[in-house]
């Protein structure tokens, strides 16, 4: 099967590149996974280490047609900002998976836990944090003053936590299930015990998903993998089963293709243990109640339909929580710029993708900041809106806020970036609120409040109680503010609170899915009856099967700009290279970064 790189004019074109695979290939694949899944649970470590040599390789070779294709079919020009996307979340954030992972599997084959470079502390409420980032020269040389933290859950004390990891690989250890959703009977998940055929339903919006989730089921969960690719980027699918041969070859990995009855199949097969997805809660409660009004009913009865371990990345209505505080008009205009490149990035089709900006009614600068947005809105170019259904939900939306601000033209197949500004945040019910958009639309709510720590306990609990979702969430707050006793307690309360898998402090959350060392997931704890965001983790490179939520702390302002900023004119140069850096890291590749980005 070969992949189409060129000529992909629109995405919709793009789906049917690839044509389904028929029930007797589906019903091969599972079943010769399920006969190797305890020949891959046995493959050890040192093993491992070499596998994943070969697939960094394999992967860097795919990386450009990988990029191009995705460019076509998105209708994306070379060298824009959307190009940098591509590359961002597209090859170098799966090579440094790859490498971090590997990092982590030569501690095991060398007998020791997979080493925390930073401090294990205990936290003020009792909870203990590990830093996870920076672990080398090169994090602090391409991420400086940036620290991330996983928290792990209520009861893992100092002394417990390296128990926590890599519990895979530890004899007799069962894997942690997801809430509402049991493993497979008697299956062990250490390298020595029995395995598991995990059904993983790559994600359409986004190519790193896919396979990092595929990553994460091989070698943290020891799972082999069946992995669907979605319709809507399935022309990837070729590029992906090149790039993942060490591991097809060895029986770990098949990959299928097909829509919504494919997965139906999948879901019930007898041959499947579990299931990962990433995409909405709508298609979580199809797969585990069921479709239509019987699984409405067993939905309300809490009797899932489905007897497998399920878990789950379903996205978010992700707030930015604005300290106020003393910025400058430079602070303005950059973080109008961090704000606006946490929308557009892909077009506005991220599930981290900032949809809610909460202010302080009464800070001065509010109105400015506001406007700062606008002006850098004004001066995106539109997007092709390629992800289907975006036209109907945008229209859903302006449906609901006639007084939505529209940002560059409408055209065929295009959406303006839109801003709906000044909600009421008690309307609990307003589509902005409940509703992910997932297109290139966001919205902004004043909080009315006497000081700026009553109003962060105000909109923490406004983000944990009337938000829909708990993926990741952002708080923008400037250091001198920090200097202030009352405001650094109510930051670092306002962080502890906030119930959210991924927290990030001054930079976009996405980050949070970047690193790679860091978990990617829902706070733990929804009901699988109201699965918002989903449940488990993914990424977590260090392997922790207790961790509550990764925080991620930066600089207010950062230069050089970082890669992913809708002004970085750099950006496309740098995707290829921070890609090529991660696969096998050098000095004289940073030096080549560096000289790019400064003249960013």
């Amino acid at each position: 099967m070969t992949v189409v790189a060129h000529g992909i004019p629109r995405h919709s074109e793009a789906q049917g590149l690839v044509p389904a695979t028929s029930r007797e290939e589906l019903d091969a694949a599972a079943r010769a996974l399920a006969g190797t899944r305890d020949t891959w649970a046995a493959v050890p470590p040192r093993e491992r280490v070499a596998i994943l040599d070969r697939l960094i390789e394999d992967f860097l070779a795919v990386s450009g047609l990988w990029v191009m294709a995705s460019l076509e079919a998105k209708d994306v020009a070379a060298g824009t900002p959307g190009e940098a996307d591509e590359w961002l979340a597209g090859p170098f954030s799966v090579l440094r998976n790859m490498r971090l992972l590997r990092e982590s599997l030569a501690e095991l084959a060398a007998d020791r836990t997979p080493r925390v470079p930073g401090p294990v502390r205990p936290l003020p409420d009792g909870q203990v944090a590990a830093r996870v980032f920076p672990a080398t020269i090169w994090d602090r040389a391409f991420y400086a003053g940036v620290t991330a933290d996983i928290w792990m859950q209520p009861g893992v004390g100092m002394a417990g936590v390296s128990g926590t990891q890599a519990l895979a690989y530890r004899a007799g250890a069962i894997a942690a299930e997801g809430p509402g959703s049991p493993s497979p009977a008697g299956r062990r998940t250490d390298a020595g015990g029995s395995g598991a055929v995990c059904l993983v339903l790559g994600a359409g919006n986004v190519s790193s998903i896919g396979p990092m989730d595929t990553l994460y089921k091989l070698f943290v969960e020891n799972r082999v993998v069946l992995y669907k690719a979605h319709p809507v980027n399935a022309y990837l699918g070729p590029l992906m089963e090149r790039a993942f041969a060490a591991v097809i070859e060895r029986g770990a990995l098949k990959v299928v293709y097909g829509g919504a009855e494919t997965g139906t199949y999948l879901c019930a097969h007898d041959a499947v243990d579990e299931i990962h997805i990433t995409g909405s809660d709508k298609t979580y409660d199809a797969i585990v109640f069921g479709a239509g009004p019987d699984g409405e009913r067993r939905k309300a009865a809490g009797t899932p339909a489905l007897a497998k371990r399920v878990t789950a990345e379903l996205g978010n209505v992700s707030p930015v929580i604005v300290v106020p505080g003393p910025w400058s008009e430079r602070d303005i205009r950059y973080q109008a710029v961090n704000l606006v490149s946490s929308l557009v990035n892909n077009a506005g089709f991220n599930c981290n993708a900032s949809r809610v900006i909460v202010q302080h009614a009464g800070w001065t600068l509010r109105p400015r900041l506001l406007d700062a947005v606008r002006a850098v809105l004004a001066g995106v170019p539109p997007r092709r809106a390629w992800y289907p259904g975006a036209a109907s939900r945008d229209a859903a939306f302006r449906a609901a806020h006639p007084e939505a601000e529209r940002f560059g033209p409408a055209g065929e197949g295009q959406l303006p970036w839109t801003l709906i500004p000044g909600l009421d945040p008690q309307r609990r019910e307003d589509v902005c609120f409940g509703t992910e958009a997932f297109c290139g639309l966001w919205a902004e709510t004043p909080i009315a409040a006497p000081d700026v720590p009553a109003y962060l306990e105000r909109a923490v609990r406004f983000c944990n109680e009337t938000l829909w979702g708990s993926l990741n969430a952002t708080i923008l707050v400037h250091p001198r503010s920090m200097a202030d006793p009352a405001v650094r307690v109510a930051v670092e309360r306002a962080i502890a609170d906030l119930r959210y898998g991924a927290i990030s402090v001054n930079h976009w959350g996405a980050i949070a899915y970047a690193l790679g060392v860091t978990t990617w997931g829902a706070f733990p704890g929804h009901p699988a009856t109201d699965i918002q965001s989903g449940t488990g983790v993914v990424h977590n490179t260090l392997m922790f099967s207790r961790a509550e939520k990764s925080v991620v702390r930066a600089p207010f302002r950062v230069w050089p700009l970082p890669p992913w900023f809708v002004s970085n004119r750099m950006g496309a140069r740098l995707g290829p290279k921070l890609a090529a850096f991660e696969a096998r890291p050098s000095l004289g590749k940073a030096m080549g970064i560096f000289g790019t980005a400064m003249r960013g």
